[in-house]
């Protein structure tokens, strides 16, 4: 079976009748996608055969497993948009040639799901003027206990795009250091309503490393386990419960732009900041 991406039957078995219509019926298929769309569910489409025919498998009609497979092959190395795309090319082939629709398959999905939940925030969208203020910020942070805090919450912060209230809940636990950065376990946050965990990948960085900051920051601080960002008394001792979300900036949500600040009423200060 032919694997090009056929909009309608050529006609050739068709009444000679049918034909100028027939024409216009390739045209209107033609027009339900963008040009570039197609161009883009071909190639897509054309890799995912390769990939096929070196592994002696259908690409058309495709089983579940075999997209399942693909999917999981290709996630280290592909962006999750990429791999999103490749799977509507999939899913608009097997449609046009009439097949059922492996992508609608269970594991199909949730493989899709695990690689987002896996590798998603590895691929940080940023516009620079929002890196080169972050990196200003960084700069600017005092060579003191404190700087290293800021430092720590800015970079893992922005290079993860963790909400607050995620950074906050970390605990030494839940960061795995590795030769090409961190791996950040989240235990639930606002998207996670059935708090089901997710890893994040954040990659150390040639000008502002997120894995070097942190490991400064909990080497001064003697932080070895419990939250990572660690309330302490006035007496600037790092005590066991975590820095609550509100004494973290509240100029972006998803990443700290500047050193925390500690209302004068509090009994207690990030760790630190005390004086």
């Amino acid at each position: 079976m032919t694997t090009a991406l056929i909009l309608v039957s050529d006609g050739s078995t068709l009444p000679a009748a049918l034909g100028p219509d027939l024409a216009a019926a390739v045209d209107l298929a033609k027009a339900e996608k963008a040009a570039s769309t197609r161009k883009a569910y071909g190639t897509d489409f054309r890799i995912f055969k390769a990939w096929c025919e070196e592994r002696c498998v259908s690409a058309l009609p495709a089983a579940p497993e075999t997209v399942a497979a693909y999917l999981a092959a290709q996630a280290p190395t592909s962006k999750t948009s990429t791999l999103g795309r490749r799977v509507a090319a999939i899913r608009y082939a097997h449609k046009l040639a009439g097949l059922a629709l492996p992508t609608d398959a269970e594991g199909v999905k949730a493989t899709m799901r695990g690689i987002r939940r896996t590798y998603g925030s590895a691929r940080i969208r940023k516009a620079p003027a929002v890196a080169g203020k972050m990196l200003g910020m960084v700069a600017a942070a005092p060579d003191k206990l404190a700087g290293l805090r800021d430092r720590a919450l800015l970079l893992v912060g922005f290079g993860g795009a963790l909400r607050r209230s995620e950074l906050v809940a970390l605990d030494v636990a839940d960061i795995e250091e590795t030769e090409a950065g961190l791996l950040v376990t989240i235990r639930g946050s606002k998207t996670d309503q059935e708090r089901t965990g997710a890893t994040i990948a954040i990659a150390r960085g040639d000008v502002a490393c997120p894995a070097k900051a942190l490991r400064e920051w909990l080497d001064a601080a003697g932080i070895e386990n419990g939250p990572i960002f660690a309330r302490s008394t006035r007496a600037a001792r790092c005590g066991p419960q975590g820095l609550p979300a509100d004494r973290l900036p509240t100029s972006s949500r998803h990443m700290p732009s500047g050193p925390a600040s500690t209302p004068a009423h509090s009994q207690d200060t990030p760790c630190g900041l005390a004086s």
